[in-house]
């Protein structure tokens, strides 16, 4: 019987599991495939986690229900999240266990100045925005003891985002990166290891339990100089980058799917995005790790270099 059930095995269930066996607790790791970290602590479990009797019976018995995992493209989110977020309630409900909940930024739209604290309205206009405010009131209203933690576009090891899409690739090949947003507005980036450390914080914690916070998180930046600091830690020229016409995307999207669920979200990149995580510090303790040190994480991940300093371990 594993003490915490993580549905998703991504950068944030990894780095959930990761944070929780180093704690010497156990852990189950459910995903469709079975994948995830190998370490004695972790059981690895193929399952379909949008079948809520399957997730009930694999949670049986634990203490926090950690939901992380996310499906890999925008055009599939409207067709996959509602299941999952059904299953992960109807679990936690059945077995009286803590649902924490990795949440975005996206359920407060268009903000002005584009400020973020945690207690914005949730006020999204677009679809995805929508989708996820529905989802986060659906588990308020559940009668489940639960929590939201949002952070913002994510960096450190195996993130997903724009240094791994954009930058990285532009870096190893010498060559321009073409970015879609603009270079020099401030936005905020949360590091992948302080959203895994606010979730299991605050799952375990019933201050935090009934509503939705921050991950504290480095000052914002500008895409330009984030840029700069990955090829100062990767020891490599800077990168030259290219701003993409705004309406491009759009174009795109009136024949690319893919390309107008990115033109829908845009508003983040053209725009300052500033989100605020003080009540979160200041609540429970917790604190932003540095953005060079993220940063380094993630480009030293071929050489094992953990956040830390020291060495990544075997997982």
């Amino acid at each position: 019987m594993a003490e915490h059930v993580i549905i998703g095995a991504g950068s944030i269930g990894t780095n959930v599991a990761r944070l929780l066996v180093k704690r010497g607790e156990s852990v189950r790791i459910v995903t469709r495939s079975g994948s995830g970290p190998a370490h004695p602590l972790i059981e690895r479990v193929a399952a379909d986690a949008s079948d809520p009797s399957r997730v009930t019976e694999l949670s049986r018995g634990a203490k926090v229900i950690y939901h992380c995992a996310n499906p890999p493209s925008y055009t599939s989110w409207e067709r996959l999240l509602p299941p999952l977020q059904t299953a992960v309630i109807t679990a936690a409900k059945a077995n009286d266990t803590v649902l924490a909940l990795t949440g975005s930024l996206y359920a407060y739209g268009r903000q002005p100045g584009g400020r973020m604290n945690e207690r914005t309205p949730m006020a999204a206009t677009g679809r995805k925005g929508r989708l996820r405010k529905r989802m986060w009131e659906q588990a308020l209203t559940a009668g489940i003891r639960t929590v939201e933690v949002r952070g913002s576009d994510y960096i450190g090891k195996d993130a997903n985002g724009i240094y791994s899409l954009l930058i990285e690739p532009a870096l190893e090949k010498g060559r321009a990166a073409w970015i879609t947003g603009h270079l020099d507005m401030p936005h905020t980036f949360t590091f992948n290891g302080d959203m895994a450390q606010a979730l299991i914080t605050l799952a375990q914690d019933e201050r935090a339990w009934g509503r939705a916070w921050h991950v504290p998180s480095p000052p914002a930046v500008t895409i330009r100089e984030l840029a700069r600091r990955y090829a100062i830690a990767t020891g490599r020229p800077p990168v030259k980058l290219i701003q993409m016409p705004r309406f491009a995307m759009r174009t795109a999207g009136l024949v690319v799917p893919i390309a107008r669920e990115m033109a829908e979200m845009d508003y983040q990149w053209y725009a300052p995005f500033h989100m605020d995580a003080t009540e979160t510090a200041d609540t429970f303790g917790l604190t932003a790790t540095d953005l060079d040190t993220a940063i380094r994480d993630q480009v030293g991940a071929i050489s094992g270099e953990h956040a830390d300093g020291g060495p990544r371990p075997n997982m």
